[in-house]
């Protein structure tokens, strides 16, 4: 694809030339998401709505270092949370992270 990106053959992309106003917005979702275990958070909010101890088994990180994790994706405003008595459940918020998502399963998945 990149050798057809040199030659002009643009006709598997979509045009980028609103992305230009919009560099700044896009850079902070990346920014967001870039870190390997906020990556893995995401993809699994992606899924639906988990309580903290759910993800911390799931991904294998303990609560302290979860909870900074989760904390940088709500400031950024990728995810939302509801509190049910004692437990906080987050999920994805952010229609723009789950359809990143989405490109990057599809670019990184193999399927078998």
């Amino acid at each position: 694809m990149l050798r057809e990106m040199e030659r002009g053959n643009h006709h598997h992309l979509p045009s980028l030339d609103g992305l230009h106003g919009q560099s700044i917005e896009v850079a902070s979702l990346l920014k967001a998401l870039a870190h390997p275990v906020r990556l893995q958070l995401a993809t699994k909010l992606a899924e639906g709505e988990y309580s903290v101890g759910a993800l911390e088994n799931m991904i294998g990180v303990h609560q302290p270092s979860l909870s900074q994790q989760l904390g940088v994706l709500r400031t950024a405003g990728i995810v939302d949370t509801r509190r049910e008595s004692k437990q906080i459940f987050y999920r994805l918020s952010d229609e723009r992270a789950a359809s990143l998502i989405q490109s990057l399963a599809n670019i990184f998945v193999v399927l078998e």
